[in-house]
């Protein structure tokens, strides 16, 4: 797997300037994307929808909104 590129704007645009909350998204080059958020498994398993699961080996992640917006524009339609 590969990093291509980044979406929206990095982490210092976000206030991040001591590298503590980095939240950030990326496009990978097989076009999946790679998300770097605060670990929340253990805290939102239980409030999954009864038509949601994850696999033992995927994480519940949380990313703020401001890192989401900002790469809005960046995330293809297709």
């Amino acid at each position: 797997m590969k990093i291509i590129r980044r979406l929206g704007v990095a982490p210092r645009f976000r206030g991040s300037v001591n590298g503590g909350t980095c939240p950030d998204v990326f496009e990978l080059a097989n076009g999946d994307f790679a998300v770097i958020g605060t670990d929340m498994t253990d805290t939102l398993e239980a409030e999954l929808p009864s038509d949601a699961a994850r696999a033992d080996y995927e994480r519940i992640v949380v990313v703020s909104r401001e890192t989401l917006v900002k790469a809005k524009a960046d995330i293809p339609d297709v």
